[in-house]
């Protein structure tokens, strides 16, 4: 039976990630001011939830929280954008090659099982689902390589840059080949090739950075004509 505070707990948690979600997917846009009092009728809640995710995703590096403006979901600069994902490269070319080394026999059959999971909603071109597996099984790599302050700082960073990695699956060609370095990156895993996996999780990410950059360039130019 759920008490009361188990109910508003998971509230809450629900309330956040429907709100985290909205951000990543890019149903706010960068830029844009968070409103409580529309989110909460959209969401259906009270606004006290939407405060309470409102300062997580502050925290998380989703939202910016600025004086006499409130709340605004974070809006990167192209050369923010290049440094973040030039860090986040390396911190997961160095969870790879940690992972390798340290990964259980377990961890790498619920990797396969999430990687199984992913492919079928790529079959599927649910975008949204994919994006979670893909999340999950980045973060489980993550934990893989057994190191707690390389976690956190994997979890700070790539917040940042989640609502541009998702857009940057919106290519189906590019998509597929996200894919395809999916598929090499359990491979390495599987075969315990620490060169592999560095090499393969370094270029997976930079060529998301490369995809990410061309949009916002094509959008300046658009704008540009307009």
């Amino acid at each position: 039976m759920l008490t009361t505070q188990n109910h508003t707990q998971n509230l809450h948690e629900a309330t956040f990630q429907k709100l985290r979600a909205l951000l990543v997917e890019g149903a706010i846009t960068p830029g844009s001011k968070l409103n409580e009092r529309e989110l909460a009728e959209q969401l259906e809640v009270s606004r006290t939830p939407i405060r309470e995710a409102i300062r997580r995703l502050a925290a998380d590096g989703l939202v910016e929280l600025i004086t006499n403006r409130g709340a605004i979901a974070v809006q990167l600069s192209r050369e923010d954008i290049l440094h973040t994902f030039d860090v986040i490269a390396n911190l997961e070319a160095y969870s790879g090659e940690l992972a390798a080394q340290n990964i259980s026999d377990q961890a790498l059959i619920e990797l396969e099982a999430l990687q199984y999971e992913m492919m079928a909603s790529y079959a599927r071109r649910d975008l949204s689902s994919y994006y979670r597996l893909n999340l999950q099984i980045h973060k489980a790599i993550n934990q893989a390589a057994n190191n707690p302050v390389l976690s956190q700082l994997f979890t700070q960073v790539n917040a940042r840059i989640e609502a541009l990695r998702f857009r940057s699956n919106q290519d189906g060609v590019k998509w597929e080949k996200a894919v395809e370095e999916h598929q090499e990156m359990l491979d390495a895993l599987k075969a315990r090739d620490v060169a592999r996996i560095r090499k393969v999780m370094m270029q997976h990410v930079m060529n998301k950075r490369n995809v990410v950059v061309q949009l916002l360039d094509s959008e300046t130019l658009t704008k540009s004509a307009a």
